[in-house]
């Protein structure tokens, strides 16, 4: 079964990070405007980065156009997901 990640995002960052949010729930900057899934395809390379993912494996499917995310993350359960970010 497939990872699933909550994430707050903040488009248009001055740079591109993961920290840990509140209530577990991460927060993502990307410096893509949110324009046109812009910042979404942004959200998704920055996770998979993170994790060591291709960028493929990471897909929005919660929350497309809300800043409040659902991920999902193919190849890696919940407690790897844990060990590899910030909370």
């Amino acid at each position: 079964m497939p990872a699933r990640i909550t994430v707050r995002v903040t488009p248009r960052s001055g740079r591109e990070l993961i920290e840990a949010g509140t209530g577990g729930v991460l927060s993502v900057r990307v410096t893509s405007p949110s324009d046109e899934g812009k910042a979404n395809a942004a959200v998704c390379r920055v996770v998979a980065h993170a994790l060591g993912v291709p960028k493929t494996s990471v897909s929005v499917v919660r929350g497309h156009t809300a800043r409040v995310k659902t991920l999902e993350v193919e190849g890696l359960t919940d407690a790897e997901v844990d060990l590899l970010l910030p909370r």
